[in-house]
């Protein structure tokens, strides 16, 4: 697979929607993860991310004008033991829940599918990092209709063992605009992951439509000791 540019990827639709991007540092020493979500409707925009022990969740940037909060006010990162859980909904706490009581990753999404949100019927994206005594692998996931067929569920699982230095992958919910929005399509995009949490973070927000974006978490995870640095980034201030 060709390696894109991650700026490149995310410069080149108004609307990937909300995205997850996983990978390795160039010189081997950090996990790092880039989580981000935009909107369209003033519901959507109305959001902010915020720390909430070692993970984040959206609440609204105004309460007054919240709507409706279902699958915009969530748990988009949560940490168990030695595992990062990242999502785009309320699946997180399904994944952290169930991997709680021995269940797998994949397990546990079995017992979820794609939003109910016709007809767009956005896809769930989620992912998994396991960092244990230096070594890390990673695994990514995306349950979406059937072409827009609410009756079927098609649900697939990526995973990547010992991550290759300078490496990520990007997985968002919809291919660009659209009405309805379509979705993802293929597996996860090979792009690259640079060295500074900074330009990392940098990279991703200034890539995003400036209209759309919403919100950003950025994290990156020493590899050897497990400590770790978050940034977060929001348009609503």
């Amino acid at each position: 697979m060709e390696m894109k540019s991650l700026q490149a990827e995310l410069s080149s639709t108004s609307y990937p929607g909300r995205g997850i991007v996983i990978g390795k540092t160039p010189d081997g020493k950090h996990a790092a993860i880039a989580y981000f979500i935009m909107g369209r409707s003033a519901n959507s925009r109305n959001r902010v991310f915020v720390e909430d022990g070692e993970g984040i969740r959206t609440q609204a940037f105004d309460p007054s004008k919240l709507e409706d909060p279902s699958l915009i006010i969530y748990a988009p990162v949560r940490v168990l033991g030695n595992k990062t859980i990242v999502t785009n909904g309320d699946q997180t706490d399904t994944i952290y829940d169930l991997m709680n009581k021995q269940f797998t990753f994949v397990q546990a999404l079995r017992t979820r599918e794609f939003e109910p949100d016709a007809p767009n019927y956005t896809p769930r994206i989620s992912g998994i990092l396991h960092i244990e005594g230096g070594s890390y692998n990673y695994a990514m996931s995306i349950l979406k209709s059937n072409n827009g067929n609410p009756d079927a569920c098609n649900r697939y699982t990526f995973a990547y063992e010992n991550p290759v230095n300078g490496e990520g992958h990007f997985i968002h919910t919809y291919m660009g605009d659209g009405n309805p929005l379509p979705s993802f399509e293929g597996e996860p995009t090979l792009v690259d992951i640079p060295n500074s949490m900074d330009e990392f973070a940098d990279t991703v927000w200034n890539s995003l439509n400036e209209e759309n974006k919403v919100s950003l978490f950025i994290r990156y995870i020493n590899l050897e000791d497990g400590t770790y640095e978050t940034k977060i980034i929001n348009k609503n201030k």
